[in-house]
C-alpha cells in the first residue's frame, strides 16, 4: 500500500505541475479556452485520444468484454476509423479552417457562427451542460470503483478525492494546462496497456492458446448455469458473435459499438481540439499517433476484459461476473487486484486515474465554457472580458451535478446498473451524434444550408433520442420509471405485440439520428437559404464565392 500511495503521490504531484505550466502560460480567454490555438500536433493527438478513452473504455467497456466477449472489438475498429481518420481528416481540417475564419472558441459556438444563430449556440450549449454530467458521472464511477477496490476505502470518500484532484488543475490551468496533463496521462495509459496485455498472454500461454481455452470456456459444463441467461438472450461465446437479432446482439452492436462508434465524430469535449492547432499540417502529424494510441487502448481493454474469465475460473471455478457479484464495472479493478503483480496494481491504478482525469478535466472544462461563454455570454450580450470567470463558475457547477450524478446512479439504478458505466457512455454518444453530427457536417461541407434547417433538424433530433430514451429503449425507460408512471408499462414496446420485442432492444441512435438527418435534409429543400453572401465568404473564404453564386 506504501508504494501505492507513493506512487499516486508522485503522479498527481506531476499533474499539478503541468496544469501549474498551463497555468503560467493562459493569459486571456483565448489561452483559457483554445490553448491560444498553438498546440504541438502529438499533445494534441494524445489529448485527444486520452479525452476519449477514459475509465469508460477500460473499466467500463472492458467489463462488458468481459460479459459479451470479443465482439467489441469492432468498436475498436470504427474508434480508429472513424473517432481518428475520419473525425481528423473529413472533420478536423475544416472545422480547424472555419473555426479560425469565425473565432470560434467553443463547439457550440462554432455552430453558432457557422449559421449565424444565437439560438443554435445557446441550445447546443444547454445540452453539453445538461447532459454531460452523465458522461462525466459514468467516467467518475469506473475510477471511484478502482480507487475503492484498490485502497480499500468507501466509495463515497473514494469519489470525493477523485473529483477534488481533477478540479483544481482545471480550473487553474485552462485548455493548456488540461492538454499538457491528458498528454502525460495518455502516455502512462499506454505504456500500461502494453504491459497489461503482454502479461495476460504469457501468463495464459501465449495468443493462439488463450482464444483456444476462451473459445472453449463457453461449453465447459461448469459454466452452462452462469451463462444460462446470456445464452438465452444470443450469446455463442467469448469468441463468437451473438445470434443476429437477439437482445445480446442489439446491445453489443447498436449500443455500444454503434452508439460509441458512430457517436464520437459528434463529441464536443473531442471537436474542440481541432481549434488549438495552427494549421491542417499539425492535424495531418497527430493522425497516426492518435489512431494507435485508440487501437492499443480499446483494443487491449476488449481482450483482457474477455480473457479475464479463464484468470477467474482457473482460480475460483467462477467466470468474470459471476466473480464480480454481478457488478460487471468491478470487473477490471477485481482482475487487476487478484492476478496482476502488485507493483502493477498501483501502476495500474495511476493509468486508470490518468483515464478518468484525462476525459474528465476536459468534460468540465466543455461544460464550464458551454456555460459561461455560450448560455451567459452569448445569451445577455454581455462580452466584456469575462469569460474566464463565467467559465469557472459553469465548470463548478457541472462539477457538483456530475458528483452527485455519480453518487446516485449506482444506488438509483441497482441491477439495471450493472453495466451503468457502458451504458451511461453509450447513450451520451448517441445523443451527440443524433443531435449534433448532422448539423456538424452540414456547416462542414454544405455552404447553402438553411439556418433554419440545421436548428430544427438539431432539435429534433435530440427530442427523438429524449422520447426513445424515456419511453421506448428498455435498457433506459425501465429504471428511469416515468414510463411505468404514465403508460403503466416499462416501455411502450409492450403495445407493439411480437415485434415489440425487438423495438425495444432499438437504441435511440437506430431512430434518432435518421431522423435529425432526413429532417435536416429535407427542411434544406423547404426553407430558402437564409445567410447572406457576405455570411459564407467569412466562413469559407474568398474560394466560395463563385459556387455560391451559382
Amino acid at each position: 500500500m506504501s508504494v501505492t500511495i507513493i506512487i499516486c503521490i508522485l503522479y498527481l504531484a506531476i499533474c499539478i505541475f503541468l496544469g501549474y505550466l498551463g497555468y503560467r502560460h493562459t493569459k486571456n480567454a483565448n489561452d483559457y479556452l483554445l490553448a491560444g490555438r498553438q498546440i504541438h500536433p502529438v499533445i494534441m493527438a494524445l489529448s485527444y485520444g486520452s479525452t476519449f478513452i477514459s475509465t469508460s473504455a477500460i473499466v467500463g467497456f472492458g467489463g462488458a468484454a468481459a460479459n459479451f466477449g470479443m465482439g467489441l472489438l469492432w468498436l475498436t475498429f470504427l474508434n480508429v476509423f472513424v473517432g481518428i481518420f475520419i473525425a481528423f481528416i473529413v472533420f478536423g481540417k475544416k472545422t480547424r479552417e472555419i473555426g479560425h475564419r469565425l473565432d470560434a472558441h467553443t463547439f457550440p459556438e462554432f455552430l453558432g457562427k457557422r449559421f449565424d444563430s444565437k439560438f443554435i449556440q445557446i441550445f447546443a450549449a444547454t445540452i453539453i451542460f445538461v447532459i454531460m454530467p452523465l458522461y462525466a458521472a459514468a467516467v467518475m464511477i469506473g475510477a471511484t470503483n478502482f480507487m475503492s477496490t484498490i485502497f480499500n476505502i468507501e466509495y463515497n470518500i473514494a469519489l470525493l478525492i477523485f473529483v477534488l484532484i481533477v478540479a483544481v488543475y482545471v480550473w487553474s490551468g485552462g485548455m493548456r494546462g488540461v492538454m499538457y496533463t491528458e498528454a502525460f496521462q495518455g502516455g502512462i495509459m499506454f505504456a500500461a496497456m502494453i504491459y497489461l496485455l503482454a502479461f495476460v498472454y504469457w501468463k495464459l500461454g501465449g495468443v493462439i492458446t488463450a482464444h483456444e481455452k476462451l473459445t472453449d470456456l463457453s461449453s465447459n459444463p461448469a459454466v452452462q448455469d452462469s451463462i444460462a441467461g446470456l445464452v438465452k438472450n444470443g450469446f455463442k461465446g467469448w469468441t463468437s458473435m451473438p445470434s443476429g437479432g437477439s437482445p445480446t446482439w442489439w446491445t453489443l452492436v447498436s449500443t455500444i459499438v454503434i452508439g460509441v462508434g458512430i457517436g464520437v465524430l459528434a463529441q464536443p469535449q473531442l471537436a474542440v481540439r481541432f481549434l488549438t492547432v495552427k494549421s491542417n499540417r499539425e492535424i495531418n502529424r497527430a493522425v497516426p499517433a492518435g489512431g494507435i494510441f485508440i487501437k492499443m487502448m480499446t483494443g487491449v481493454a476488449f481482450i483482457v476484459g474477455a480473457l479475464s474469465n479463464l484468470f477467474f475460473f482457473e482460480d475460483t471455478g467462477e467466470i468474470a461476473a459471476v466473480a464480480a457479484a454481478g457488478n460487471k464495472d468491478n470487473i477490471i479493478p477485481l482482475f487487476i487486484e487478484k492476478y496482476l503483480p502488485g507493483w502493477f496494481g498501483s501502476t495500474f491504478l495511476v493509468a486508470m486515474l490518468a483515464a478518468a482525469m484525462s476525459t474528465l478535466s476536459s468534460q468540465f472544462h466543455a461544460m464550464g465554457s458551454a456555460a459561461g461563454r455560450d448560455i451567459y455570454q452569448t445569451g445577455t450580450g454581455k462580452h466584456s472580458g469575462n469569460t474566464m470567470t463565467m467559465t469557472k463558475i459553469g465548470m463548478i457547477i457541472a462539477i457538483i451535478l456530475s458528483t452527485l450524478l455519480a453518487y446516485a446512479l449506482p444506488s438509483f439504478m441497482g441491477k439495471e446498473g450493472q453495466l451503468i458505466i457502458a451504458t451511461s457512455t453509450s447513450l451520451f454518444f448517441g445523443i451527440c451524434a443524433a443531435t449534433f453530427l448532422p448539423i456538424y457536417a452540414g456547416a462542414l461541407y454544405f455552404k447553402n444550408m438553411p439556418k433554419k434547417a440545421a436548428k430544427w433538424g438539431m432539435v429534433l433530433g435530440f427530442v427523438t433520442s429524449l422520447i426513445w430514451i424515456l419511453f421506448v429503449h428498455e435498457s433506459e425507460s425501465k429504471p428511469l420509471l416515468l414510463c411505468k408512471a404514465i403508460f403503466g408499462v416499462d416501455s411502450l414496446a409492450y403495445f407493439m405485440g411480437s415485434a415489440g420485442e425487438t423495438i425495444k432492444m432499438i437504441d435511440p441512435i437506430f431512430v434518432a439520428l435518421p431522423v435529425s438527418i432526413i429532417a435536416t435534409i429535407v427542411l434544406s429543400v423547404i426553407f430558402k437559404n437564409d445567410l447572406s453572401k457576405e455570411h459564407k465568404i467569412k466562413c469559407f473564404g474568398e474560394m466560395a464565392e463563385s459556387s455560391m453564386s451559382q
